[in-house]
């Protein structure tokens, strides 16, 4: 038996490309706007983003105001008058994100190598609408349990409450084999710590960590998970299918 028999998985910048869609996304709809969609509009608007979303983690906001305010926000921080808007300024971005399922290098044959010997689920913080598009087209999906997005869950990442919900879906009890995959320290191992998870960075960049949030573990590359998943006898199984797992 897996070491870690569910693992609980991130998407956007652990298995689907978050970054790169984020930037068409928003380069094509501040275009169908006429308005500045160069390199620093793109820059401005990330920066802009990433405070929110920093604020939604601390509880600060919820995520409807962030959607209802990004945008202005951004036109702001831009000196541009604010055109009123926004909201129809996000829903066209978040329909335009949703066309993007742009996987990362190496996640459908992770997921199909760490799905014959533990179940896997998502467990994320973005739109309903936008991340079960994405998924689906991905072909993440054919992998996965069940996918629990905080829009439909009632809280997010890292409230421990979407973690315990997810893991009575799955009808999990033993959480010393659970096992939290993410690319953000703030929610996603931050999120599994806080229900008292293991948890591993993903974290491809090598990015400093400042020190205040510590996972169990830390990968560069998603393969990375199969020594921390599997045993040894399923190590030397890798590239077989139909191996048995359970829950």
């Amino acid at each position: 038996m897996a070491i870690y028999t569910c693992v609980l998985l991130d998407i956007d910048n652990t298995l689907l490309d978050f970054d790169a869609a984020e930037r068409q996304a928003v380069t094509d709809m501040l275009a169908e706007y006429e308005l500045p969609h160069d390199e620093a509009a793109y820059e401005t608007y990330h920066k802009v983003n990433r405070e929110l979303w920093d604020s939604l983690a601390k509880g600060q906001l919820n995520k409807q105001k962030l959607f209802q305010i990004r945008f202005s926000r951004f036109m702001q921080a831009m000196q541009l008058p604010d055109n009123g808007k926004g909201k129809a300024m996000n829903d066209r971005y978040e329909e335009l994100l949703a066309t993007h399922a742009d996987l990362l290098p190496g996640a459908l044959t992770a997921l199909e190598e760490l799905s014959e010997v533990a179940t896997l689920a998502i467990v994320s913080n973005g739109a309903q609408m936008v991340q079960t598009r994405r998924l689906a087209e991905s072909g993440v999906m054919n992998f996965m349990e069940d996918v629990f997005i905080s829009e439909k869950m009632g809280c997010e990442k890292p409230n421990a409450r979407i973690f315990d919900a997810a893991l009575r879906a799955l009808g999990v009890e033993n959480r010393e084999h659970v096992l939290m995959v993410g690319d953000s320290l703030a929610s996603d191992v931050q999120g599994g710590s806080n229900a008292g998870l293991d948890t591993c960075w993903y974290n491809p960049n090598h990015a400093e960590n400042p020190g205040k949030v510590i996972p169990t573990y830390e990968i560069a590359s998603l393969e990375e998970l199969y020594p921390l998943v599997m045993e040894q006898e399923e190590l030397a199984n890798v590239g077989l299918k139909n191996r048995r797992h359970q829950c």
